[in-house]
């Protein structure tokens, strides 16, 4: 007897065989323990001798900040990592689902010691996905296997990601609040960016559980691509450090460079072809003297290989320099990074350049050899996602063509790209919109 098994998206049809009674009490207690543990197995009812028999669950005291990263492919690949207070016994990503129905892949280990806490972190490498495919995931190890979790493809189209400003906090709800609600309003989100300063202090470990906590059921099904900002490489004493914690959990692409591995990177989706900067060279002179030349090495080769048709770059510090109210020998002008990096901009054909850094949100339009130039990047500096603000502080810039309402508050942003279009969109927490840019092909 031929029989439709389960409810989640690419059921499939499996065929029921006579089983002995044995096997039928088998089956009735995985089905028991699977109630009572809370958690059911997305592919539907099966036999106990296949891969989805029911296990011991591999719970939250195992798998902690489970998430997903940006590939350098996300149509044919993904990312996945957790943490662990406790050494696991074989760890994997089972996949379920889609191409990879039923392949498993190891996850790497590494013991990891920051502020005075130890942990074990663990990075699996998903490979040979269909672009455009809908699939699950989920860890096990030991024999224990914990909860199916989403896993959407890049299918190469039309997409809309989630940007988040700094998230950096001294208490880190308003954060939580701010991203589960965007979540919310915007389910179709793909992934989301978050533009650096994700907290405070990079050493202290209570503030990376918190903002890992606030993605909690975000990180999870889609995937996250970070940034790099000043606040990670700080450790308790406000000290510059190597960003020894952000370094390892996030497992971003390579850029080719054994010396500044994860720092900068870059990927794809949909039609856009993103480049994320590390604009810590000034700080990082003593660990990496040469970070500035050989980064924007990178850039030229990189951009120059990409074959998308919109180029975006995302940048932790602003290229633009703001006055200060009781600061007048702060002149008006150009930051560092953007003396440093804006002629590349130019001269790559950049389309969109997204900043942070100063906790306000400016549009500043179109800028070309750091003047106003429809053919150059449009430029906007998007605000802050935490609850670190700096009301009055900065004066308005002559290039800036929307300055958010004042004092601010926290903010998101929506990406949205089509071969034709590309659209950024600025929200209040409360979903109401207060500006919109929309570039054409």
């Amino acid at each position: 007897m031929k029989a439709k098994i389960g409810a989640e998206p690419g059921e499939r049809v499996v065929v029921m065989k006579k089983i002995s009674r044995r096997q039928f009490l088998q089956l009735c207690a995985g089905m028991a323990l699977l109630g009572g543990g809370g958690w059911a197995f997305s592919r539907g009812l099966v036999l106990p001798e296949v891969r989805d028999k029911a296990a011991a669950v591999l719970g939250g005291d195992k798998v902690q900040a489970l998430r997903q990263v940006a590939a350098s492919d996300n149509a044919t690949a993904r990312t996945i990592m957790w943490q662990s207070p406790v050494q696991l016994t074989a760890p994997m990503v089972e996949l379920s689902g889609g191409a990879g129905d039923g392949k498993t892949f190891p996850a790497q280990e590494e013991s990891f010691t920051d502020d005075g806490v130890s942990s074990y972190l663990y990075t699996a490498q998903v490979t040979g996905l269909t672009a455009g495919s809908t699939q699950q995931y989920r860890v096990s190890a030991g024999g224990e296997a914990g909860d199916w979790h989403a896993l959407q493809t890049d299918g190469g189209g039309t997409f809309t990601a989630l940007v988040f400003p700094d998230s950096q906090s001294n208490d880190y709800s308003d954060w939580r609040h701010l991203a589960q609600d965007a979540a919310a309003r915007v389910p179709e989100a793909a992934f989301f960016i978050n533009m650096g300063d994700l907290v405070d202090n990079g050493e202290d470990h209570g503030q990376w559980r918190a903002w890992f906590e606030a993605v909690d059921g975000i990180a999870d099904r889609i995937p996250v691509a970070p940034l790099l900002g000043n606040h990670e490489t700080y450790n308790q004493a406000w000290k510059v450090r190597e960003p020894l914690a952000y370094l390892r959990y996030f497992a971003v692409p390579g850029n080719g460079s054994a010396e500044d591995d994860r720092r900068y990177y870059s990927f794809d989706y949909g039609p856009v072809h993103f480049l994320v900067l590390d604009t810590q060279h000034e700080e990082e002179k003593e660990w990496h003297p040469e970070l500035l030349a050989r980064q924007q090495a990178w850039f030229r080769d990189d951009v120059r290989k990409s074959q998308k048709p919109w180029n975006v770059v995302l940048m932790h510090k602003d290229p633009l320099q703001y006055r200060i109210g009781s600061r007048p020998e702060r002149q008006e002008g150009f930051s560092d990074e953007g003396k440093a990096w804006m002629p590349l901009f130019d001269e790559a054909g950049i389309d969109l350049v997204l900043s942070a850094h100063l906790h306000t949100y400016r549009n500043r339009g179109h800028i070309k050899d750091f003047r106003r130039d429809e053919k150059g990047p449009l430029y906007i500096l998007t605000g802050v996602a935490g609850n670190v603000r700096y009301p009055g502080l900065w004066l308005d810039h002559a290039l800036d063509t929307y300055v958010a309402p004042q004092p601010e508050t926290d903010n998101y942003l929506t990406l949205t790209a089509d071969s034709a279009t590309l659209s950024v969109r600025c929200f209040l927490p409360d979903g109401a919109q207060i500006d919109e840019a929309t570039l054409r092909k």
